[in-house]
């Protein structure tokens, strides 16, 4: 009877610990449907299928079935299990429900054998992490480390952890070493394929996204963040076929109707758009990304009050949103509400470095309340085409007290931060570079820190370090926010090749950025690259509309230099109707109107042009 239990035991720490450590056969969905059958069938009259039902768990986990799996762990605790080795796998089970809490008093409410601590601390890293408490999961990560050193998928946790943690460095890390010891595993490749998008851009992901697919076709996850990709990169139909594969594996997706709405918009179809967010169901009602497209489709089905809502909801998470808030401005003032539609633009209109729509935008709002001189004011700062640089930081609070909090604790960002900003502003450029170092050397995997020491030698006009600093963060996220900076910082330290350069590679590794595109037609256009500063400038025109001038006076001066004096002509009348009183634009358009013969026109523009002038 001894031997027989031995026996069971050791079965069921074998099932316990499938899956948890080295290589394993590649099992599709099907394949594992299959084995669960067989399983269901070899426990259905056999009460003591203890290691069976432990197995039928592990699958019910692996296909994302939390209620199965448990129900099988509870099966197997009922036939006799050793409920301090199952606990683990039963607290797995609540918290793949959701219920995170209820994972947690299982973990405490009795003991758990030695063998089975490891899990017991993956489980609760996972609900930490999931619940935003960093440090319990970091604690908790670390004992289930020391425990399954080997467990490619809690490698995989791991990196989401670190990933979490803005330590991209650390993330690459894990995920590495969780496809080093399983090379099959799908989940593995499929988080690589996410930290490659971030880190390389758009392009270079779509391997990992089919190494992930190779290893396990229906990872709907993988499939879902794959037609993203696609979407990003223009590939619609692509990416429609990806959507309609997860479509089949996870019906009713909140993220596949949200992709799908992101198609419908971008095809111009906002009634499907707002069919598709609908059907949602509130699911994703908290995700920036979904409040913004809402916002938009409501904006242009008419729906000024509720895209309104949308924008102010977004802008309650995201203050800094300035998308957001001309969103905000724009159904304000559709729907009426001038006053509103003032006050969502004044952050916006009061900085250096305002866009011109916001500011002509800004200027129709004003002269509509009355306010002349304020609307000649936006009007003219719009007209200049030119706009100033952002302000990296910006310090409220008193100087002397954020620099003794962040001298207190110089590794605290909360508190580090705040004293860059208040340093900068008070003109110790030095002081705050030296606070950004020693919060980058206490980060280096973490770009954002890279990037806090490049906007502090940029305000320092060390140009040299922002530049090292920035190439750093670049390495960890080669996107937008990196890269625009390393080309600023390239061109500020005499470098235009290399400034261009960063430009060029990012409208290769991200073809959806609007300002690659926008930078690298001005690039175009100063080398006399027509044809390339035409599809440049149209990508972006195709993206936002008829509505930025700067974009239309490029593309009329291109068209006009390849002899399409019909196409000049025209790019250049839609920037004088978006501003009759810009003197460059009269100048331009009336050069237009003479090449085709109406010499009144021409004078009229031209005899209105120095009268702005003056």
């Amino acid at each position: 009877m001894r031997q027989g239990r031995f026996w069971t035991g050791t079965l069921l720490i074998a099932a316990m610990l499938a899956g948890c450590g080295g290589p394993r056969p590649v099992d599709t969905r099907q394949a594992l449907e299959q084995r669960r059958a067989e399983l269901q069938d070899a426990v259905a009259d056999n009460p003591e299928a203890i290691a069976e039902r432990v197995e039928l768990a592990r699958i019910a986990f692996r296909l994302g079935d939390g209620v199965a799996a448990g129900a099988a762990v509870k099966a197997a605790i009922d036939a006799g299990g050793n409920e301090a080795m199952l606990r683990p796998l039963l607290a797995r089970a609540f918290a793949m429900q959701g219920d995170g809490m209820r994972a947690l008093q299982t973990l405490d409410a009795g003991p758990i054998a030695p063998e089975a601590m490891g899990e017991a601390a993956w489980v609760a890293g996972n609900v930490h992490l999931d619940d935003g408490d960093l440090g319990a999961a970091r604690d908790a990560y670390d004992r289930a480390v020391r425990e399954l050193p080997r467990s490619s998928a809690l490698w995989v946790d791991v990196a989401r952890f670190r990933d979490a943690n803005a330590d991209t460095l650390g993330a690459r890390d894990a995920i590495d070493y969780a496809i080093e010891l399983d090379k099959a595993n799908g989940a593995a490749l499929a988080y690589k394929a996410n930290l490659i998008r971030t880190e390389e851009g758009l392009t270079a992901s779509l391997e990992w996204y089919d190494a992930a697919l190779a290893a396990d076709p229906d990872n709907a996850g993988a499939l879902i963040d794959q037609a993203a990709t696609l979407g990003d990169l223009g590939r619609y139909r692509d990416m429609l076929g990806a959507l309609r594969h997860a479509a089949t594996l996870t019906p009713g997706n909140p993220r596949i109707y949200y992709l799908q709405a992101v198609l419908a918009a971008r095809g111009g179809n906002y009634r499907l758009a707002r069919s598709l967010l609908q059907r949602t169901r509130g699911q994703m009602d908290e995700v920036p990304g979904f409040m913004l497209l809402s916002a938009i489709v409501e904006l242009e089905l008419g729906g000024e009050a509720v895209a309104a809502t949308w924008a102010d909801r977004l802008l309650s998470e995201q203050p800094g949103n300035m998308t957001a808030r001309r969103i905000l401005a724009l159904s304000d003032w559709a729907g009426g509400d001038a006053d509103g539609a003032a006050e969502a633009l004044i952050p916006i209109v009061d900085r250096e470095d305002a866009d011109s729509w916001s500011l002509l935008l800004a200027g129709r709002v004003a002269a509509e309340l009355g306010r002349r001189g304020e609307s000649a004011d936006y009007l003219a700062r719009a007209a200049s085409l030119s706009r100033g640089d952002a302000a990296p930081f910006a310090a409220d609070n008193d100087y002397g007290f954020l620099s003794m909090a962040a001298d207190a604790e110089p590794l605290n960002p909360a508190r580090a931060i705040p004293a860059i900003g208040a340093d900068i502003m008070a003109g110790q450029a030095g002081r705050a570079i030296e606070r950004a170092t020693r919060l980058r050397d206490a980060n280096r995997g973490v770009a954002d820190a890279h990037i806090l020491l490049g906007d502090a030698a940029m305000a320092g006009g060390q140009f040299a370090l922002a530049v090292q600093s920035y190439r750093a963060a670049r390495d960890l996220d080669a996107g937008e926010r990196t890269t625009l900076r390393l080309a600023h910082a390239l061109f500020r330290a005499g470098d235009a090749a290399g400034s261009g350069a960063a430009i060029l590679a990012l409208r290769d590794s991200q073809p959806s950025s609007i300002a690659a595109d926008r930078l690298a037609g001005h690039l175009a256009m100063d080398l006399e690259h027509w044809d390339q500063a035409i599809a440049h400038f149209e990508r972006v025109r195709r993206r936002i509309g008829n509505r930025d001038v700067v974009v239309l006076r490029e593309l009329s001066k291109a068209w006009g230099a390849k002899g399409d004096r019909a196409q000049a002509t025209r790019l250049i009348a839609l920037a004088y109707r978006l501003q009759p009183l810009n003197a460059e634009i009269m100048r331009l358009y009336a050069d237009r109107l003479a090449e085709a013969g109406d010499a009144q026109g021409a004078a009229d523009l031209r005899d209105k042009a120095r009268q702005i002038g003056r």
